[in-house]
């Protein structure tokens, strides 16, 4: 969903996120996570590398992005879109030479 037309009050579905669409709430489905509740003290990194063991693909390094934006609204920050997490993803990586980059 738009970071934008979020609310906060209404997280029933995985959708009703900030930018998670079909394709995002599959991929969160794949590794177990079936209600936004469920992404209380998740690892957007390990989810990432869940994901990646599970479908036996290394995924665009943006969806740990989402996985961040997700996580972090769950944890009361508000809603942002998934590319304002770009950096900081960069950053970790790089200081933890974790691949991809």
């Amino acid at each position: 969903m738009n970071p934008n037309k979020v609310d906060r009050n209404h997280l029933l579905r995985l959708t009703d996120l900030p930018n998670v669409g079909p394709a995002c709430e599959k991929d969160l489905r794949r590794i177990g996570i079936r209600v936004p509740a469920h992404l209380a003290g998740r690892d957007p990194y390990d989810m990432y590398a869940q994901l990646c063991l599970r479908t036996g693909v290394m995924h665009d390094p943006c969806v740990i992005d989402v996985f961040l934006s997700v996580v972090r609204f769950m944890q009361g920050e508000p809603p942002r879109p998934w590319w304002d997490f770009s950096a900081e993803r960069k950053q970790t990586m790089a200081r933890e030479n974790l691949a991809p980059r």
